[in-house]
């Protein structure tokens, strides 16, 4: 098997089924610790703000049904026998922790947006200001052409589509060493936007720069600014599993996903020009599509950075020690 010999993750992963050692290789057991750490946490937020989640509304028992059916995957093929089996397991475990850790943040951002005061948009548009970036002259392009509606709306959801043909990729071509990277940093990156968020919040360019009829509502719409009023009013007690919005403007998590995606796509040159292309092509509908300041969109991408820089620590330090 031909391997990649520049990396964002410069540690390369066994072949299967060959030798056991693989260096870099995350454990297992700490993605997991870290995913029902991360649910504990959500599940305070969510009692100290006063919230709930039904469990027994259709999208609640959909996701319920998922979790156990890789759960139980997971489980059965822990000692796979055949590339299939092998294949089985991989893409169990990262799908199944990458739905849990999208599905906790997303959950994650009413409670902590129930906690939050004012907003940080005007020093956001000083910031703009200062890089000459004009939202408003993008923002006018994109409502005067429906071909960059079209475009712009389905390159902001790829957002979904990325990190399926990254994990996919790696659960096929035995590259479980990326894969758990790649995991982690998403995690990491995750985690730092949600704490972040609690000190920088923010609606958005659309409602705070745009005034009058609004020409065309972006993908993201005004969720931020309809729902955090009615979160620290404590008005929405309820948070409906099947239509989740991302509350989060600043650090823009898009662009954070984004810069995870490229570094995680760039070694696998299969995957390189597809995911370096979808997102690229994300980057540039964020603006408009996620109502996000440029300022923010950096920050994201800082973010990004801090991730990938910890988790690449972290995966030298255990090959170092000899796993």
């Amino acid at each position: 098997m031909n391997r990649p010999t520049t990396t964002f993750f410069p540690l390369s992963a066994p072949l299967y089924p060959g030798s056991a050692a693989q260096p870099g290789l995350i454990p297992g057991r700490w993605l997991a610790l870290g995913l029902a750490i991360s649910t504990l946490c959500v599940g305070a937020l969510l009692w100290d703000a006063g919230m709930t989640i039904n469990p027994r509304t259709p999208s609640s028992l959909i996701f319920s049904a998922f979790a156990a059916l890789a759960l139980g995957l997971r489980y059965a093929m822990r000692a796979p026998a055949s590339p299939a089996q092998r294949v089985a397991r991989d893409l169990s475990e990262s799908v199944g922790l990458f739905t849990g850790i999208a599905l906790l943040g997303a959950v994650a951002t009413y409670p902590l947006a129930a906690d939050t005061r004012g907003s940080i948009d005007p020093l956001l548009q000083q910031i703009d200001v200062a890089l000459r970036f004009d939202w408003l002259a993008w923002y006018r392009a994109v409502a005067a052409h429906r071909t960059l509606q079209v475009l712009g709306t389905a390159a902001y959801q790829s957002i979904f589509v990325t990190p399926a043909l990254i994990l996919g990729y790696c659960a096929w071509a035995d590259k479980r060493t990326e894969g758990r990277a790649f995991l982690a940093s998403f995690w990491v990156a995750a985690v730092l936007c949600l704490l972040l968020f609690r000190y920088l919040p923010a609606v958005g360019p659309l409602a705070t720069l745009w005034h009058g009829p609004v020409p065309y509502l972006p993908e993201s719409a005004l969720y931020e600014a309809e729902l955090i009023p009615q979160l620290r009013a404590h008005i929405l007690l309820e948070v409906d599993l099947g239509s989740l919005r991302g509350l989060v403007s600043a650090p823009s998590f898009h662009t954070a996903s984004a810069v995870l995606y490229i570094a995680a796509g760039w070694p696998l040159l299969r995957l390189r020009g597809p995911v370096v292309v979808l997102s690229t092509a994300m980057l540039l509908a964020t603006p408009v599509e996620g109502t996000h300041y440029l300022a923010d969109m950096l920050i994201g991408a800082a973010v990004a950075g801090a991730a990938l820089a910890l988790v690449a620590k972290v995966r030298r330090h255990l090959a170092a020690r000899g796993r």
